[in-house]
């Protein structure tokens, strides 16, 4: 199974407002360098954003579609990489105190990632979300300020 979660020092407000930002996916979703929305609905169930993956001289383009949308706990989302197949990736993110835990559950779905599908897989969706989630906590830590706690005066 390839699921990872991730403490981010900073409230779900923080972390959605990056989530809900389609242009900002390649700053934080590991082997895309760049993403951009496809329309202005993102992220709308059925809307997409449109993304390149470039692996040395070779790019590939794919998109990434929302399946399903329920802020501000779940974002699921389908991959599209042309030849490779889909993935549903599922990003739940809870409230922990006054930080946020964020669990990324990726799987193959369609293609021929979905009949390869093994735990050499999963072990490298492991290594990924480990890069990828720590982006996510450093991307959110610096553009949203950490919260004063109330000392109640």
């Amino acid at each position: 199974m390839a699921v990872r979660h991730q403490l981010i020092r900073r409230a779900p407000e923080a972390v959605w407002a990056v989530l809900e930002d389609g242009s900002r996916y390649g700053d934080w979703v590991v082997g895309t360098s760049s993403s951009r929305q496809k329309d202005d609905t993102w992220p709308k169930v059925g809307s997409a954003i449109a993304y390149t993956v470039s692996l040395g001289p070779y790019t590939v383009e794919g998109e990434t579609v929302v399946r399903r949308y329920d802020p501000p706990r779940t974002l699921e989302l389908e991959a599209r990489t042309g030849p490779l197949g889909t993935a549903r990736i599922a990003i739940e993110v809870r409230p922990w105190g006054e930080e946020t835990l964020v669990i990324v559950d990726e799987h193959p779905l369609r293609g021929p990632g979905g009949l390869l599908h093994n735990t050499l897989v999963d072990a490298l969706l492991q290594l990924r979300h480990r890069a990828m989630l720590g982006r996510l906590a450093k991307l959110v830590e610096r553009t949203a300020p950490r919260p004063v706690p109330d000392r109640g005066q």
